[in-house]
């Protein structure tokens, strides 16, 4: 059958700064929101015959038959919130940015996917603070029948989308707006080496196609920068949350704390590559280096060399050459199997299980090219993991610890390679020990890489020691400051659980779970958590989430070496399986 289309008014939200709030006060932060939207933002999409396609962790997606409704609704949202924020300081505030558009869209039941929805987001990210941008198209549909005024931005060039589009700020003519002026975020300390944020390139290709390669080359240029040790580099997952933006250095120097942000562009033609770059001060805003790196297909590890050398060496004028040079180090000889992997590495941003079979189709290619590519095995090794863990099925066990094995004989010096191999191996049950020491290595070759910490927490966790697994989750929130997975809300959660710290575990697990709210780890936890504050009418719930997902409510914990914790979340489960029955 053909998918269901419908044409509709989509309304998207988020909180301005929500990455700063959560991370001055996340519990504070988590329960506020869920209360603004409780008590006010769900009753009002009701009453204006809206319904609420989904949460997404720091706003919402909603959808009307009347773009009328929709304005009306956004607006008494705003007016709503600005009451509510009326006793709270300037920068505690949760503010809401509104994008509206009308466009047909795909519908399924939780969710609605489309071009249409696509522009909502990216007017939400034009919006102001507790402001309400809309697309011309329901600008023309409104007409004169809302009481508001509705002043043009004009044309507006958004990220991904080839046409240019119309947009308005709405303002309330009978009763305006409170204006806000958004409280510039507190600024992360700066740390004690020079820090850098690498920007998403922007595509000059021509085709959309080649977005891939243009964050791969990003992707490329972060690793190289990150293997220097004597700098902070910021992790892809929050330099590539200003994708599609129109990118402040000064806010970025400030939401991320780093010193130096470098910008630029791709250009793939044909086998020829173009490569420009500039670097900035963040603090000033001063340029302080700029040009351009032209190569062909064959020297595009030679032209990544360039671009993060000479960046390297314009912060540090005496770098030694040696510490920058990984050209002898390249990762694989064969540039088709190289292209294969960036095409899988675009699809693994994702934990759907379709994109994650389509990264290991991809990644089949370039391993059968290259058998010996030790990212391209490393990253296979990584998606059988998380299909494994989204419930696919065993078969996904054996060829992970394989390809993890595989990915340590070929690149044995690659921290990467050393820190994914680490987290794979050790959470499937291999020897935990080795996976420590692995995942040691990793951070001491670059101790930039965000993830690499993230997973020696989660290893922590499961030899006993859940205090230093906190410390390196912090460091990875630190080197990711805009980071909105779940995975490091489910790990923090683990660690503070295992603390006995229930409350606060439950409000990280609770956290992850709007995002993922399949995912069995953060569930069970929560259960356990639950049970063990004598909460067990929620634990009850919980355990039947689980039962409809699978038979085995409560699994083998040997995962947990201390016997203690694997007791503490055995006997909650089976505590809340026992109200349960």
């Amino acid at each position: 059958m053909p998918p269901v289309r419908r044409l509709t008014a989509i309304l998207a939200a988020d909180v301005a700064g929500y990455s700063r709030l959560m991370g001055v006060d996340e519990e504070g932060t988590h329960e506020r929101l869920q209360t603004h939207l409780r008590e006010l933002v769900n009753p009002k999409v009701a009453e204006h015959r809206g319904r609420i396609v989904k949460n997404t962790g720091d706003g919402f997606l909603a959808e009307f038959a009347s773009v009328v409704d929709a304005v009306r609704c956004a607006v008494e949202v705003q007016r709503g919130m600005n009451e509510r924020n009326a006793e709270t300081s300037p920068e505690n505030r949760i503010e809401f940015r509104v994008g509206i558009n009308l466009g047909d869209v795909i519908a399924e039941e939780h969710d609605i996917f489309g071009d249409g929805v696509n522009v909502a987001a990216r007017l939400e990210a034009l919006a102001a603070p507790g402001g309400i941008c809309l697309s011309g198209t329901v600008r023309d549909h409104i007409g004169d029948r809302l009481p508001y005024a509705f002043e043009e931005m004009g044309e507006q060039q958004v990220k991904n989308i080839a046409r240019r589009v119309r947009a308005y700020r709405v303002r309330d003519r009978t009763k305006p707006l409170q204006e806000t002026s958004p409280a510039l975020p507190q600024p992360l300390p700066l740390p004690d080496k020079p820090s850098i944020a690498v920007m998403p390139f922007e595509n000059m290709s021509g085709d959309p196609e080649q977005e891939y390669f243009a964050d791969g080359m990003v992707e490329e240029i972060i690793t190289a920068l990150s293997r220097i040790r004597w700098l902070f580099v910021i992790a892809r997952n929050s330099s590539f949350t200003y994708k599609g933006q129109a990118i402040d250095v000064k806010r970025v120097g400030q939401e991320l704390g780093v010193r130096y942000v470098l910008e630029g562009s791709v250009r793939k033609a044909g086998r020829r590559v173009r490569i420009t770059a500039q670097l900035i001060d963040a603090q000033s805003g001063t340029h302080l280096w700029a040009d351009r790196f032209d190569g062909s297909l064959e020297d595009v590890f030679e032209l990544q060399d360039k671009v993060a050398s000479s960046v390297a060496g314009v912060i540090e004028p005496a770098l030694r050459a040696a510490e920058i040079h990984w050209s002898s180090q390249r990762p694989t000889q064969d540039l088709t199997a190289y292209d294969l992997y960036l095409h899988a590495l675009s699809e693994t941003a994702s934990f759907e299980k379709d994109r994650l079979r389509r990264a290991l189709e991809f990644l089949g290619q370039a391993i059968e090219r290259d058998p010996r590519y030790g990212l391209a095995l490393a990253l296979a090794a990584l998606c059988h993991h998380r299909l494994l863990s989204a419930g696919d099925g065993e078969m996904h066990r054996g060829p992970a610890v394989d390809l993890a094995r595989r990915a340590l004989q070929a690149a044995p010096e690659d921290p990467e390679v050393l820190a994914v191999a680490a987290f794979v191996l050790g959470v499937l049950g291999e020897d935990v020990d080795v996976a420590v020491s692995l995942v040691d290595r990793a951070l001491a070759l670059n101790p930039s890489f965000g993830l690499g910490w993230y997973w020696s927490g989660v290893l922590r966790i499961m030899v006993g020691d859940p205090d230093l697994a906190l410390e390196h989750f912090e460091t990875f929130l630190r080197l990711s400051p805009r980071e909105r997975h779940f995975v490091h809300l489910t790990g923090i959660g683990m660690a503070l659980f295992m603390k006995r710290r229930f409350e606060e575990a439950a409000a990280k697990l609770l956290g992850s779970l709007e995002t993922a709210p399949n995912f069995m780890v953060s569930l069970r936890f929560l259960a356990a958590c639950y049970a063990h504050m004598d909460r067990f009418e929620e634990a009850r719930e919980i355990v039947e989430r689980l039962r409809a997902m699978t038979p085995f409510v409560i699994r083998d914990a040997s995962y947990l070496r201390n016997a203690e914790h694997r007791e503490l979340l055995l006997s909650g489960l089976r505590l809340a399986m026992g109200e349960a029955t």
